[in-house]
């Protein structure tokens, strides 16, 4: 065993003993789509006087944290998203109308001296009304009576301390005491002494207690309090016939203080506790499925050195879990459905290695079995650093431009690949140089597994097809996948999710079967004739309604319990219109940057021939997936996007196999037509594109049989990118190729300096000396 064997080996073991260690003794963090739970997206919005900034949504951030504190809620998360956005987490919340009330409103509580009242019915309008410039409102007090107010004269940013109590002495019931800081208590005392200017039972006697545009109380200044004197103590009692769930609440909106800006709840998504179990339970049955089969495929082909790069395999899933582990990175549903996605991937560099080794061993059938690997690896190497830079650039864009848990699935995304580069290039080679090493496996053919070719290797190279005498045809016929998905979207349009759109969509289960026609006809008797009800899952009911609150909500499964007895809510999504345009808008620039970066990259790494015809490619594949989910009614989410980012990936990376060996065998070839070293790397590389893609497929098989409806459209969307990726490579960008350097007529490629290097014959080692020799000899 060589150095560099031993010290791969330890690297290795040093790795998988520290993974190991992490994995029992550390906990996954569980995204709220997981664990179940309430997420909100609160907007800041500038008011009259502030301005939505960093430092004011930091501001209410904390605020919102000493909020959310007292509600008692275990484990809150709240994060600044931007500039100007909070994103709140409430694990095991279910019903969020309570969070929803104390999170989203402002608590912006001002008290004001009363200028006059009109009886109630004088005055039918009943909405707050503002006179531009002045500050002056007129607003109903608690028993309809319109009091004109005149100008804040005091925040609840004043207010010090807030308490609920009971008043028994006093039959005032439950009240709220207010405590004010210094300053403010004088303001408060200047407010009262004006009021107390006026006589017993004017209605200009009276302070107004505004919370949200909204009187709380207005009580009279007690006749004992003189002209300009005011309320000595610096305090104050709400009153209001408060229950005492009520003057708790109240309290803890005002101790939790005025927030500095205004904040609307954009974006709210439930998760059942169930759903998020059945999610990880299907995930991990998918996983260890579609791995073993995975791991028995690239046995069978592969003999002894697939079942190594099995263990290696293995080895993998251990190292990228405890890399999410220890990195705390929050493990969502799209994060891990691209965990489970990346096992079935991870095989592709090992692929890459094994196809190479088998050339060599074809080429040169006397050379010895390591040499055969090593140069495998070597030749390998640059389309495996190619092909992984593309799909971390596609991951990068995930984690980016993403939203929510789409984010998850990029961070995922990305840790997969680089713990897949170190499972192939340094576990898998030293326990492939270690069996190679062994005079059993060299001299039995049969049994490692890369001594001989493959049959479809070996198929190919017998029927020797001629595949781009005519290129063109390829290209039309791709034209007319083409044509037929855009019919789809154009006969069909795209079912854009409520993500894109906004709305809600939320999920029942019911005890008892309720069809969709009838769900739908009770909604419409309750009031809901717009909402759009679908099944989901195993016999739930899905709602999909344009704008609903809380209360909307909650009336809406108590219609439907109706007819289906105890209705839980299995899912729950809110977007609001302003983020829904934003999102939809994010996902175009997402999959315009996408093209825009790997067109630069290609461009930067091949010939800027091979780059467009890549990127035609991948546009290609991008097409065909959104008509066929056109086609097939199904919705296009922010999980889709995370799908179509991902086939830009893989599309690219088949791309880029294809024309690194085009590349290679065309720089020692130049006098070879173009068309023929195109077909020779097509047969070459058509083996690793099967394998490769067998492997992606047994994983998305198993998610989209065991997923459920939460990954099958996932799942879906990535078969169909696969198969559309794998013929694009080969007769999209390939043909594409070919036509645009018929028409620029560049000369061919220079070979390297590592291609000159690699055929320079290597200088013999002069063996070492004894040093008492000296080298005299007879």
């Amino acid at each position: 065993m060589t150095r560099a064997t031993t010290v791969r080996a330890v690297l290795a073991a040093a790795v998988l003993l520290v993974s190991v260690f992490i994995t029992l003794t550390m906990s996954p963090r569980l995204g709220l789509d997981l664990q179940g739970g309430t997420r909100m997206v609160l907007q800041a919005e500038d008011s009259a006087t502030v301005e939505a900034n960093r430092e004011t949504t930091d501001r209410t951030l904390e605020v919102l944290r000493q909020r959310i504190d007292s509600l008692g809620v275990a484990e809150p998360v709240l994060t600044r998203s931007g500039e100007d956005r909070i994103i709140v987490e409430l694990p095991d919340v279910q019903d969020p109308r309570q969070a929803a009330a104390v999170i989203g409103r402002t608590a912006q509580l001002s008290f004001h001296a009363v200028q006059g009242a009109t009886p109630p019915g004088t005055e039918p309008e009943s909405k707050p009304e503002t006179e531009p410039g002045s500050g002056r409102l007129t607003l109903p007090d608690e028993q309809g009576t319109q009091l004109d107010l005149g100008p804040a004269r005091l925040s609840g940013a004043g207010v010090k301390d807030a308490t609920a109590s009971f008043e028994a002495q006093q039959a005032a019931g439950w009240t709220v005491k207010l405590d004010f800081h210094k300053d403010a208590g004088k303001d408060w005392t200047r407010l009262t002494g004006e009021a107390a200017c006026h006589p017993a039972g004017d209605e200009r006697r009276r302070v107004a207690i505004v919370l949200d545009e909204k009187v709380i109380s207005s009580p009279q200044v007690d006749t004992s309090v003189g002209c300009q004197a005011g309320l000595p103590s610096g305090g104050t009692q709400i009153t209001g016939s408060f229950s005492a769930k009520e003057a708790r609440d109240l309290a803890l909106l005002i101790k939790g203080g005025a927030l500095p800006v205004p904040v609307e709840i954009v974006e709210q998504r439930t998760v059942g506790p169930t759903l998020g179990a059945a999610a990880i339970d299907a995930s991990a049955q998918a996983a260890l499925i579609g791995a073993a089969a995975t791991a028995l495929f690239i046995t069978f082909v592969y003999r002894l050195f697939g079942a190594l790069a099995a263990v290696a395999l293995a080895a993998y899933g251990v190292i990228s879990y405890a890399a999410l582990v220890g990195l705390g990175v929050t493990l969502t549903l799209p994060g891990l459905a691209g965990f489970v996605l990346a096992i079935g991937m991870a095989v592709d560099a090992n692929v890459l290695v094994f196809e190479r080794a088998r050339e060599e061993c074809q080429d040169r059938p006397t050379r010895s079995l390591r040499s055969a690997l090593t140069t495998g690896f070597q030749k390998a190497f640059s389309a495996v650093a190619d092909s992984n830079i593309t799909t971390l650039l596609a991951a990068g864009l995930l984690f980016f431009l993403g939203s929510g848990p789409v984010k998850g699935f990029g961070v995922t995304l990305a840790i997969g690949v680089v713990a897949s580069m170190f499972s192939a290039l340094v576990i898998a080679r030293a326990l492939t140089e270690i069996a190679a090493g062994s005079r059993f496996v060299s001299d039995y053919r049969g049994v490692n597994g890369i001594a001989r070719p493959g049959s479809v290797r070996t198929w190919l190279t017998r029927k020797d097809p001629q595949l781009f005498r005519k290129p063109v045809r390829w290209i039309v016929v791709s034209t007319a996948l083409v044509a037929v998905a855009v019919a789809g979207i154009v006969v069909r349009g795209v079912d854009l999710g409520v993500e894109f759109t906004g709305g809600r969509l939320v999920e029942y289960s019911t005890s008892r079967p309720v069809d969709v026609e009838t769900a739908r006809s009770t909604l419409a008797d309750a009031g809901f004739g717009d909402a759009e009800v679908t099944t989901a899952g195993d016999g739930d009911i899905s709602v999909r309604t344009g704008k609903l609150d809380n209360d909307g909500e909650h009336a809406l499964r108590e219609a439907l319990a109706t007819e289906g007895g105890e209705t839980t809510k299995v899912r729950d999504e809110l977007i609001g219109p302003s983020l829904g345009d934003e999102l939809r808008r994010n996902a175009l620039i997402a999959l315009g940057v996408a093209v825009f970066v790997q067109l630069a990259y290609l461009a930067m790494r091949f010939r800027w021939t091979f780059a467009v015809a890549s990127v035609v490619g991948m546009v290609h594949d991008v097409v065909i997936v959104v008509g066929a989910f056109a086609w097939l009614g199904r919705p296009v989410d922010g999980i889709f996007l995370a799908a179509l980012l991902t086939v830009i990936g893989y599309s690219v990376n088949d791309s880029v196999v294809v024309f690194d060996r085009v590349r290679e065998l065309w720089a020692g070839n130049r006098k070879t037509p173009l068309a023929t070293i195109a077909r020779r790397a097509v047969l070459q590389t058509v083996p690793r594109t099967v394998n490769t893609g067998m492997g992606a497929l047994f994983i998305l098989v198993a998610l989209a049989v065991l997923g459920g409806d939460s990954l099958a459209d996932f799942a879906l969307a990535l078969l169909i990118g696969i198969v559309v990726g794998t013929w694009s490579s080969v007769f999209t960008a390939v043909p594409g190729a070919l036509v645009l350097e018929r028409r620029t007529g560049a000369p061919p490629p220079v070979p390297g300096k590592a291609s000159r290097r690699a055929r320079a014959p290597r200088r013999a080692r002069a063996p070492r000396r004894d040093p008492l020799d000296n080298g005299a000899r007879v």
